[in-house]
């Protein structure tokens, strides 16, 4: 999936189906090395 732009109904359905906190620690790393987000930006897999 990519990386959804805050408050946005596509971050709610991942919240709905992983961690919240696992999460929000993930977006924090894209965010610190600077991850490009919504529909053309980078991707992320979790295990």
């Amino acid at each position: 999936t990519n990386f959804h732009l805050p408050k946005s109904t596509l971050l709610m359905l991942i919240s709905a189906l992983y961690d919240r906190e696992k999460i929000l620690e993930v977006y924090e790393e894209a965010i610190r090395e600077k991850y490009r987000f919504f529909s053309y930006g980078d991707a992320m897999f979790i295990e």
